[in-house]
């Protein structure tokens, strides 16, 4: 397999683990079904994507992530879930579309890069969620609703792109990678300025 290969492979790996660090199911659930219906093609590792068992299991996560994500407080508690689950979400995809690599090094590859980048996606959508929830008063949980289905549709978004054009998938998730490191700088902040004027 030629290093230009291995390149489009990563990028689309990026892209994808962006677009779990805001949902993790429904990335999965995409690349599952691509995979079953033949678009895509899967490392060996994880063709079990494509089994309907797995596709349902999914599908159903999905949902409840998508309903859960609208409602205050159920939303912070997918964010803290998501902490653990959309690295992980992330990692599997990144690793899913390395092809012609042992599991191993696909598994390692796909931490280095998916794993990351959907952690610094989840960090950032987390400090938001915080942020939008503490004005709660002033938006009446409309704010929440806003930012959760902006969240879907960029999700959405990432996962075609980085399908149909890695490259632009890839800037994609640089893009929101970045997005997510500023938001988590400005949560810390904030909440340091909280600690200290309430000591």
């Amino acid at each position: 397999m030629g290093g230009v290969e291995i390149l489009v492979q990563l990028m689309m790996g990026v892209g994808l683990a962006a677009s779990a660090g805001l949902r993790a199911f429904l990335p999965t659930l995409a690349v599952g079904l691509l995979a079953r219906a033949g678009f895509l093609e899967l490392n060996s590792s994880v063709e079990f994507l494509t089994r309907t068992d797995v596709l349902v299991i999914l599908a159903v996560a999905t949902v409840v992530e998508f309903l859960g994500d609208k409602i205050v407080v159920v939303d912070n508690i997918l964010d803290t879930v998501g902490t653990v689950v959309r690295p992980a979400a992330g990692t599997l995809l990144a690793s899913s579309v390395l092809l012609g690599l042992d599991p191993f090094m696909a598994a390692l590859l796909g931490l280095a890069t998916g794993g990351a980048t959907s952690l610094a996606v989840q960090s950032g959508k987390a400090a938001l969620r915080a942020g939008t929830t503490s004005l709660l008063p002033v938006h009446g949980g409309f704010g929440n609703t806003l930012v959760s289905i902006v969240e879907d549709i960029v999700s959405v978004v990432g996962v075609a792109l980085a399908v149909l054009v890695p490259v632009l998938a890839f800037a994609f998730a640089v893009g929101l990678v970045i997005g997510g490191v500023v938001l988590l700088k400005k949560g810390i902040r904030a909440g340091r300025k909280m600690v200290s004027s309430s000591a």
